[in-house]
């Protein structure tokens, strides 16, 4: 209560109590104010904006902007991404096969017939993510999606999921269903430049849109989750597991038969380099551009923001550096089979950038630098990290001699020996079974050189194979330790460039920084977090083993006595004695490169300049130094950082054996009989033949001898 003072008409005062209004009462005008605020608000804004709104027809949108991709120096063009005009053909829904409709529904909205077309609890979990700070929406339905392609656009806001309300409200109010999905499909992007169903249809099976067939149209529904990372033709593991979920969900859905569904068999696409006309990328360029667009995607910026938003993408690579790739790789490939192919990635170990990089000479054909293969001795390096770290230093004396497995023997090729040598001379030797024997020092043996491996920087997963560095989802045999798995030569770059760096780890990336045509910055890779996986002792003391072995391999030491860090590899070709892939990985304190060459026709690798089997010293490592010293010709020579307990025999500049064709033992990861364990072979002086060493052991929990034969069929059925 409160008192107030009041004047009577005689002029004498009194006092009068009055009452406060009781609380509830004050609670309640709160909350309809708070109310008012929460709800009516809105929901006026909602109206007036619905009052005002258009939602444009499919021939309404423009696509015409041009994306360029540039080198890092900002300047020089990579490639150009140009939509070309009329690449979107509107059809109408009855042009359109139900079979194709019922396939993109399978995949985008299976019921899409029954729901609003919109979710106002999906817009509140949007609105208290984006508060929040935890993006956590569901899938938008194809009303919202064709509203977010045609108004709102991708920038994650409650701007923008307010008008994705209120449009896709509005469409779903004023248009049928039919109406929705045909703008839907004669807009949505298919990959491969193809905006709409009808320029899709020509794009993957140059047919009208009319002729296309379910197992067709699946195909198509199952790119639009991922445009053109989910394109048969370079990705087809992933492309058909997509298409039979799609293909599974319209069964699901009602729309064909469980014996329709069995009789239906992935079709065939066309190869997209027939038609560039979206993309102005020549030769292994164009390759860069799909992992540049592939890297995009993955931060966020969508290929369909690319072609359509007139950005700017500045790349990692170097002009001068890429020049000298491509022109060393041709130099050297112009004598070989047309069957054989090459791959080099070069990383700027300091900042994880891609540098220089070569897959191919076709644009969208098969990217050989992001392929799964057998790596070779090369992985030697991997097992020397995980000793090293485990206490046992290269100076540690290892026996050369045959090791017994079972009832196997396995041996060096020609019988090369060192009788007992430290870690470091094996190494520069290769000699095989020195380092099973390492392999089998470690705590966790062949399992300890896959994790050491994953931690470099080695990929966990690759399309098409899987988990990497494992058998049968176990524990990896203890021929890891010679190559036997498939890894990439960007990995193998990667691993190196980590070793390089001191044992600090920066992820690989193509991408410097990303702007608008505006200048507004949509990402910055100019700072990449790095990551300390081993400690830089540990690195150290593996670059010190590797600095003889380049002079050691047929005299690629790097010009003007510039150090190196190098490993070459091989894999043989079956049990054949020939060999099939040759590796030369090398580094400096500035960058870290991996050069691979083989043949993809199941011949055997023949050195054009010198004949007979090519090694990994031979052409594989010219490749190498001719970049290395291109690329490197005007800058400072660097020295590595050094560790004490490093014994090397020879040095980095030495000169290594003539070209023999044989020697001490680079073959290694041979797919004969080395499941197991790999093959022995010729030396990196110019030999790395991979011989016949038989494999040793299953590792714990791997297969056991009495089930070898099968392991190297089964080895020998995957190439």
């Amino acid at each position: 209560m409160t008192n107030d003072t009041t004047t009577t008409a005689d002029g004498t005062k009194r006092q009068r109590t009055r009452k406060r209004k009781p609380v509830w009462r004050r609670l309640i005008a709160s909350a309809v104010a708070v109310l008012a605020v929460l709800v009516i608000v809105p929901l006026v804004a909602f109206f007036a904006a619905y009052s005002v709104t258009k939602v444009p027809e499919p021939e309404e949108l423009v696509t015409n902007q041009i994306s360029q991709i540039y080198a890092n120096d900002g300047s020089t063009e990579l490639a150009r991404i140009v939509p070309p005009e009329g690449n979107r053909q509107n059809v109408d829904i009855d042009e359109i096969p139900e079979e194709v409709r019922n396939a993109v529904l399978a995949a985008e909205d299976r019921n899409f017939y029954d729901n609003p077309g919109f979710s106002i609890t999906g817009f509140g979990r949007a609105a208290i993510g984006q508060l929040t700070g935890d993006d956590a929406g569901g899938g938008s339905t194809i009303t919202q999606q064709y509203v977010k392609q045609a108004v709102v656009g991708d920038e994650r806001s409650l701007v923008r999921k307010g008008k994705e309300l209120v449009v896709s409200a509005k469409m779903a109010n004023e248009w049928s269903k039919d109406e929705i999905l045909e703008a839907y499909l004669n807009t949505i992007y298919y990959g491969r430049n193809a905006y709409g169903i009808s320029a899709a249809a020509r794009a993957y099976f140059a047919k009208p849109v009319s002729e296309l067939t379910a197992s067709e149209g699946a195909v198509l529904a199952a790119s639009i989750q991922r445009p053109s990372q989910l394109d048969p033709w370079t990705n087809r593991p992933e492309a058909e597991q997509r298409w039979n979920y799609v293909a599974d969900g319209m069964v699901s859905m009602g729309a064909i038969s469980d014996h329709a569904r069995s009789e239906m068999v992935y079709p065939e696409v066309t190869d997209p380099s027939q038609d560039n006309s979206g993309s102005v990328a020549e030769g292994t360029n164009g390759l860069i551009k799909s992992r540049v667009l592939a890297e995009l995607n993955a931060n966020g910026i969508t290929e369909e923001a690319v072609n359509t938003g007139g950005l700017k993408i500045t790349t990692t690579i170097d002009a001068n550096h890429q020049r000298a790739m491509v022109e060393q790789v041709h130099a050297t490939m112009e004598n070989q089979a047309d069957s054989v192919r090459a791959a080099g990635v070069a990383i700027d170990p300091r900042t994880g950038g891609v540098r220089a990089y070569f897959g191919g000479d076709n644009p969208t054909g098969l990217d050989w630098a992001n392929a799964g293969l057998q790596t070779g001795s090369t992985f030697k390096i991997i097992t020397m990290a995980a000793a090293v770290e485990q206490g046992i230093p290269t100076s540690t004396p290892y026996d050369s001699s045959p090791v017994t497995t079972g009832a196997t023997e396995v041996g060096n090729v020609d019988g090369e020996s060192c009788g007992t040598c430290s870690m470091a001379e094996a190494l520069k030797r290769s000699l095989n079974t020195s380092f099973i024997r390492v392999a089998r020092d470690l705590e966790n043996g062949p399992q300890d050189v896959a994790d050491m491996a994953h931690r470099l920087g080695v990929a966990k997963e690759l399309p098409g194979i899987g988990e990497t560095l494992r058998e049968d989802g176990g524990t990896p045999y203890e021929g890891i330790t010679l190559g036997q798995y498939q890894s990439r030569p960007q990995d193998m770059a990667t691993a190196l460039a980590t070793l390089t760096n001191r044992g600090s780890m920066i992820p690989t990336h193509f991408v410097w920084k990303v702007e608008t045509n505006e200048g507004e910055m949509l990402m910055d890779n100019t700072n990449m977090e790095s990551t300390q996986v081993i400690q830089p002792e540990v690195a150290d003391e593996v670059i010190g083993a590797m600095t003889p072995i380049a002079g050691y391999s047929n005299n690629h030491q790097l010009a003007a006595g510039r150090p190196s860090a190098a490993k070459t590899g091989t894999a043989q070709l079956g049990d054949t004695g020939q060999n099939k892939d040759a590796w030369m990985i090398g580094s400096t304190p500035q960058l870290a490169t991996a050069i691979w060459i083989g043949d993809t026709a199941g011949n055997p690798l023949i050195d054009a300049t010198r004949g007979g089997s090519m090694y990994g010293s031979g052409a594989p490592s010219d490749i190498w130094q001719r970049f290395m010293d291109q690329a490197l010709a005007d800058t400072e020579i660097e020295q590595f950082e050094s560790s004490d307990g490093v014994a090397i025999q020879g040095s980095g500049s030495g000169g290594g054996g003539n070209w023999t064709g044989g020697g001490a033992g680079e073959g290694d990861a041979g797919a004969g009989a080395g499941d197991g364990g790999g093959d022995g072979g010729g030396g990196d002086t110019g030999g790395d033949t991979g011989g016949g060493n038989d494999a040793p052991p299953a590792a714990p929990g791997g297969r056991g001898n009495d089930d070898f034969g099968q392991m190297i069929e089964d080895f020998l059925n995957n190439f």
